[in-house]
Parts: C-alpha cells; structure tokens; sequence
C-alpha cells in the first residue's frame, strides 16, 4: 500500500507497510510460532488475512492546529501537526467525512487543545463507521461544556450532508493528561447506538462500548469461534471479557445458555440488546470484572465452555488458577497479545490446546488476534 505520510516519515503507525501482506503474515505467524514453541499444539490451522488498505472502521483523531485552520490527525516526530483524514486504512466515504469534519470544526469555530499551553477546547474526534449500512457514531471529546453551543448551532447542516451520521455525542475530558475519554458523555442525537451486524449476528456499538477495528476479520474470527465451540456440542457457555457479547451471542443458541461478564456497563447494554433482538432467552450479560466473577463462582456452577477475550494484559495468573480448577470442557481464548496469551497458558493446568489460528486484525503492525482452543485432558 502507498502513503505519502509514511514516505515523508510523517506517520510510522503502519512500520510494515512496505511488505505485502503475504509476508507480514508469514512475519507474525513465525512470531506466534516462537512464543509458542515450548507447547504441543495438535493442529495450526492457516492464517487469516484480508485487504491492505480501506478496512478501519474507527479513526480516532487528535484535534490540532487552531480554530481557524484546525488539523485532525496525529504531531508528527519532529512534533509537527499532520492531517490524517487521507489515511488510506479508512474507506473512501470515511476518508470524506474526516475532511468534511475538519471544515466543521473551523466553522463551529472550536478551539483545538493545547496540550502545551493546556489551553483549548477540542481534544480529539471519534468516528466509528459501521460496515453493514455505512452509518456512522459521530464523538467530541471537548474539556468542557464551552463548546458544545457551537457543535449545535453547526450540526443540523452536517446532518443534512450526511444523513449517514446516526449518533451524535460529546463526551467532557476535563483532566490534563493522555486520557481519551472522561466520564460525561453528553447525546446530540435521538439515537444513542450504531447498528452494526457480523455474519448472521446484529451487534451495537455504544460510545464506549469496545468494538473490533476490522469488521472483515472480526466476523471470520466469530465465525470461526462458532463452528470450533458447535463441535463441542456445550449445553452452557461463559463468555469472559465479553464486550458486547460478539464471541457468545455467535456461539450461544435457543438450547444453550449463556453468560457474560463484562466490566463495561456500555458494553453490557449493547450485548443485551443483541440478545433480545436474536431472541436468546437462556442469556445473562452482567457488568462486573471478569476475575471477580470467576473467583465469585461455585465449582458446581462451571459451564461446558468457557470464552475468555481479555485485553493486551491478558487473563493474569489468578483467572487461570480459576478456570483450572472449574476444569470445563474446553476453554476457547482469542488473544491479541501472543506474548500474555503464552504467558497465560503456562498457568492453566490440566489442558492440552488443540487448535491455533492467527488472525490478522492489524495489518502493517506487529498486532494480530489469536484464536486458541484448550481442551480438557482427560
């Protein structure tokens, strides 16, 4: 893939994007080969990978420059800022949107912040598109209330150029630190949810509710989750690090029941709205820490399966102690840090992994998903 930022050395998010994406892939699959060599893994199934370029369904830009010539995008290494809304990771129709937002902010006349001044009001804008309709989730992140007049006197005319923008919101950030997001998230818009949907399964996005950055993957990633956990014929599941619920709702059916844990109340929202939409009944999406959950839990209660997708941190040593001793069936792990997935699965006791798959979520990065399947040794 071009780009003119990574030729001028403006942005090096994407260090690999010289390769193709053949080689990338080869890349990262001797690097999950290495960390997991000291493992017996019965089956390497092939990786999974997509296009180079349009797949990012999130841009999250920093807002720069002034309110009369505003800059969305990221300062560069010699600390110059750089408009990122040509980023050919976004798809043409995103890429239009950023640009269109750009001139939004000069018309709103909202000042960028500062960070070296700590002066300003607009510290970044979010958008989230959904690939099933093209609509998106439209965020301010502002330090205070100031702004948000301004955002209101401009927004029914960017509503009217772009009736694809369904959620409008402001989120406060007060706090003079690298801090995406405050606690105060403010709508602009009747709606509060994004429609979104992956293979036969509607999802929604919230505006803090974490969501895959890749829609292509993400579905064949859930996909392949759903036909590894159907082989296992489970009558209850445990969908650990839920988030609103894509690897469970995928995996759960009218004859097995479900529970997910998740600490993101936003996320437990969606995950249940897809729930009732699916016409799942056997299905509980609870807001609490995952770790706490399990340690909570009686042996006797321990489902057939359980799904852990934890964060970059991974599981951590006490969650595996746990999942050793509910002893299930199988245990299905999507990681997308291989160095604490292998850290974790030297923790869990009792298993052997009988299935790995790499999944290319981050392509021209070092990032990717893994997808791993422990099953019980018997």
């Amino acid at each position: 893939m071009k780009c003119a930022h990574f030729d001028q050395q403006q942005c090096l998010s994407c260090r690999h994007i010289k390769q193709p994406m053949s080689a990338q892939v080869d890349a990262k699959s001797q690097v999950l080969s290495q960390l997991l060599s000291g493992f017996d893994v019965e089956q390497w199934h092939q990786p999974v990978f997509g296009p180079d370029s349009g797949f990012r369904n999130k841009a999250k830009m920093v807002a720069l420059g002034a309110a009369h010539q505003p800059i969305l995008g990221i300062v560069t290494p010699t600390g110059e800022p750089v408009s990122l809304c040509d980023c050919n990771l976004y798809p043409d129709d995103m890429q239009q949107l950023l640009h269109r937002l750009e001139l939004f902010v000069r018309q709103a006349g909202i000042p960028p912040y500062n960070v070296d001044k700590a002066k300003g009001e607009l510290k970044f804008i979010l958008l989230t598109r959904s690939q099933i309709k093209g609509e998106y989730l439209l965020r301010f992140v502002l330090k205070s209330h100031k702004s948000i007049e301004r955002i209101e006197r401009e927004l029914p005319k960017l509503l009217s150029e772009y009736p694809q923008i369904k959620v409008v919101s402001v989120n406060i950030q007060p706090v003079h630190m690298a801090i995406l997001e405050g606690e105060e998230e403010l709508f602009l818009t009747e709606e509060t949810r994004l429609s979104e949907q992956f293979n036969d399964v509607p999802l929604f996005i919230r505006p803090k509710s974490f969501f895959q950055t890749h829609p292509e993957i993400a579905a064949k990633l859930y996909q392949t989750a759903r036909e590894w956990v159907a082989e296992l014929k489970p009558n209850t599941l445990w969908d650990l690090f839920c988030g609103v619920g894509g690897f469970g709702l995928h995996c759960a059916s009218k004859d097995i029941g479900l529970t997910g844990i998740e600490i993101s109340a936003e996320a437990i929202t969606c995950a249940k709205l897809s729930a009732e939409a699916m016409g799942l009944t056997q299905v509980n999406f609870t807001a609490l820490d995952s770790t706490d959950f399990a340690q909570g839990c009686d042996a006797k209660d321990k489902p057939d399966v359980i799904i852990v997708n934890p964060p970059r941190r991974g599981i951590g040593e006490s969650l595996c102690q746990s999942l050793s001793a509910f002893a299930p069936k199988a245990i299905l792990y999507s990681s997308c840090n291989p160095h604490s997935l292998a850290k974790d699965l030297a923790h869990i006791q009792g298993y052997r992994i009988q299935k790995v798959q790499l999944f290319d979520m981050f392509p021209h990065t070092d990032h990717f998903e893994v997808l791993v399947l422990l099953i019980k040794s018997s």
